[in-house]
């Protein structure tokens, strides 16, 4: 035996008996097996994929499947790859890629085309999924949880301005204006001194740079006051020239120039089961969400955490109304009132028998005949005290102004739904039911964001990002789903899947890798251990 200080591959000039298959690239397990599986059962022409219904006796030059290029970016997005021109080098080098695309290399513009082109498509095909998982029984469909993370943009914060900003934009350059119209002052005065006195090797181009400077300036002013203008006669409070839906948003101490994800994950096994992508805060998104979740769910009655940020009345009432059972930290009240030691209006007792409220000091204030209505379209009731009791009151430094001569309390006219909602998040249960929503919601997020490193989109514009979202939360309940079912039985269930939808090949070509185990395996490993005896008997 030749004693070597290192193991030693083969030489490169050492040329094969056999030559290599494509097949023997990826083991009979490997997770791409499962991608390949999961393309395959899907019906590409019904999600709206551009080409998939593409005849063969189309003239011109064939495009790309549709599937080989969805393949392409599963794969990239599962193992945190994501750029094309990134994913047209893997496919060139990377084994998986190259069995999984059968050996086809397209171009970055192709591959970052499909993104582009297909968002809604990929929007259809994440909803697809979900389904499956429905159908799989990995959706608990009974408590879900919602949850808003900032993503960057593919904008910088200096291109998004607001009213404020482009105001001090303007003033900062009529400053501006205004000194380089000083020096072109100066500039014509020596230039008429140079004249009278007869030196004719003066500066002949007069400040031509100053001027030229001058019209730069008042062409990014009119470009500033053209934007300003926009947002004062348009609903926009920003504007961006680089990425137009993109806006600044705020979330504690984080400030990003994005877009506000909204995500609903189910508490059975933490999978995605509805998400959108808004340009605002969470609050608004409470009911549209919860509905989104439960008709994907397909069940009569849902329980919905969300924290604080999500609280407003409308959208509680709406989900009480559609039967959807919301478990939302109440706002505290007015903080300003406690502030000044003064009684808020939680200190105020309702009697629905009859109709009034009961202040601290036992007085009781009467509801007006008129509603009121506010700035905003909402019915309120009024309910008043009266001048000698509240006048004659020891508590009236504690209810009232020093203007004020009696208190009033406004009442929704829907107000009932409130105080549901209070006592149902008083109740027992609510509590331990709050200290679950983050361990629910926030597994996504937190796998996307610091496990994968998605922390911003490559693409811009509402339309593209949500297809581009669409992608991230395919791949994040893919890979979940391939964790908890294991290779095996998940190829099995796409079997299954592809055979109800009457693909009847398909369904015979997913089979045999279902039906691979470790016992088939060794057994063919035993029979390539085997070869060399067998051709040594035969000589």
């Amino acid at each position: 035996m030749t004693n070597r200080t290192f193991k030693t591959g083969e030489s490169r000039e050492q040329a094969s008996l056999l030559p290599p298959r494509i097949e023997d690239y990826v083991g009979a397990d490997n997770p791409v097996r499962a991608i390949e599986s999961f393309v395959d059962a899907l019906g590409l022409a019904k999600l709206g994929f551009r080409h998939a219904d593409r005849g063969a006796e189309e003239a011109g030059q064939p495009p790309y499947d549709p599937a080989d290029l969805l393949k392409l970016y599963l794969y990239g997005y599962i193992n945190q790859v994501r750029s094309s021109r990134r994913l047209e080098r893997e496919a060139c080098r990377n084994l998986e890629l190259i069995w999984l695309l059968k050996n086809l290399k397209p171009g970055y513009r192709t591959i970052a085309n499909f993104r582009k082109e297909n968002w809604a498509a990929l929007k259809a095909a994440n909803r697809s999924f979900v389904l499956l998982l429905r159908e799989l029984s990995l959706i608990g469909g009974t408590l879900v949880a919602v949850d808003g993370a900032l993503f960057h943009g593919n904008a910088s914060k200096d291109s998004i301005f607001t009213r404020g900003k482009l105001a001090k934009q303007i003033a900062k350059l009529d400053q501006e204006i205004e000194a380089y119209g000083k020096s072109l002052e100066a500039n014509d005065a020596a230039e008429a001194k140079q004249h009278a006195d007869g030196s004719a090797n003066g500066n002949k181009d007069g400040g031509g740079d100053v001027g030229d400077k001058m019209k730069a300036l008042m062409a990014r002013r009119e470009r500033a006051q053209a934007d300003l203008k926009e947002l004062e006669t348009g609903d926009k409070g920003q504007v961006s020239k680089t990425d137009s839906d993109a806006r600044l948003l705020s979330k504690g101490d984080q400030t990003i120039a994005g877009y506000n994800v909204q995500s609903v994950v189910d508490d059975k096994h933490k999978l995605i089961v509805a998400s959108e992508v808004v340009n605002r805060s969470d609050a608004g998104h409470l009911h549209k969400m919860a509905k989104a979740a439960k008709e994907i769910l397909d069940t009569e009655s849902l329980q919905i955490l969300a924290d604080a940020g999500y609280y407003n009345s409308e959208d509680l009432k709406a989900c009480e109304d559609d039967g959807i059972e919301a478990y939302v930290p109440p706002h505290e009240g007015n903080g300003k009132l406690a502030k000044q030691g003064r009684f808020a209006r939680k200190d105020f007792c309702y009697d629905a028998a009859s109709d009034t409220y009961r202040c601290p000091a036992g007085q009781l204030l009467h509801r007006t005949k008129k509603p009121w209505t506010n700035t905003s379209g909402r019915v309120e009731n009024r309910y008043l005290g009266s001048k000698a009791s509240c006048g004659a009151c020891a508590l009236r430094a504690s209810c009232l102004s020093s203007k004020a001569k009696y208190r009033s309390i406004f009442r929704w006219e829907h107000e009932g739904v409130l105080d549901r909602h209070r006592q149902r998040m008083a109740g027992e249960g609510a509590g331990q039911l709050m200290r679950r929503r983050s361990a629910i919601v926030e597994h996504p997020f937190g796998t996307l964001k610091c496990r994968a490193g998605y922390q911003h989109f490559l693409v811009r514009g509402f339309d593209k990002v949500r297809g581009e979202w669409s992608l991230m939360a395919l791949c994040y309940n893919f890979t979940r789903v391939l964790n908890i079912l294991g290779f095996d039985q998940f190829v099995a269930c796409l079997a299954e899947k592809a055979l109800a939808a009457g693909k009847s090949s398909l369904a015979c070509a997913l089979r045999p890798l279902a039906l691979v185990s470790k016992r088939f395996r060794i057994n063919i490993a035993l029979w390539l251990e085997s070869a060399p005896r067998r051709a040594t008997s035969a000589l």
